[in-house]
């Protein structure tokens, strides 16, 4: 281990810095971090490295250490089981597999001039939230032809209830995952979640 106060240098194969995925000292998964802040944590003694990349080494005067791809808290943190986030189109896109809710095509079948669209289940104009259970992917067809109308009133059906996504999805909707840190979501959350993070 390096002491906090030893100065180090990282040195890497390639200028690219890819992120390192934290856990909490349960092993579950937290989110991702910048390589520097892991090294800092490491340094501090704050966490411990669980997997490495072994092509890549921090230096220091006299200790070198594997590049972390996945480091664990030495501490439990406390957070909560489900992060509040608003909806955003590119996390509720992302809930729904870039799919819309009502016929089902995927955004790479739209047409031309079609595109993938935020709909209230039930209107705003008529009582309806922004919330998760509320909203939901539709292609504007879809949306046009729903109009100011609940599904039921426009002869439509939802291809499934929309609920808030685990707070997994969230934080990784639009993030890179290495195989090595697939690895410890599928461990922590199973296969399901992993696959739907693969979709986003």
């Amino acid at each position: 281990m390096l002491a906090a106060t030893e100065p180090y240098r990282v040195r890497t194969r390639s200028t690219r810095s890819r992120g390192c995925l934290a856990l909490n000292a349960s092993y579950e998964p937290l989110t991702l971090i910048p390589c520097q802040r892991a090294i800092r944590l490491i340094v501090d003694q704050k966490a411990e490295i669980v997997e490495a990349d072994d092509t890549r080494v921090i230096r220091s005067a006299g200790v070198t250490l594997p590049w972390p791809s996945v480091i664990r808290l030495v501490r439990y943190v406390n957070v909560p089981r489900r992060y509040r986030r608003r909806v955003t189109n590119t996390f509720l896109f992302g809930r729904d597999e870039r799919t819309c809710q009502y016929c089902g095509r995927h955004e790479s079948e739209l047409r031309v001039r079609e595109f993938l669209t935020r709909d209230h289940v039930i209107p705003q104009s008529r009582g309806g939230d922004n919330s998760w259970t509320n909203c939901v992917t539709a292609c504007s067809t879809c949306n046009n032809r729903k109009a100011d109308q609940t599904p039921e009133e426009a002869g439509m059906t939802l291809l499934r209830k929309p609920t808030e996504p685990h707070h997994v999805l969230l934080v990784w909707a639009v993030r890179r995952l290495t195989p090595l840190q697939r690895k410890y979501i599928r461990m922590f959350y199973g296969e399901d979640v992993l696959r739907a993070l693969e979709n986003f």
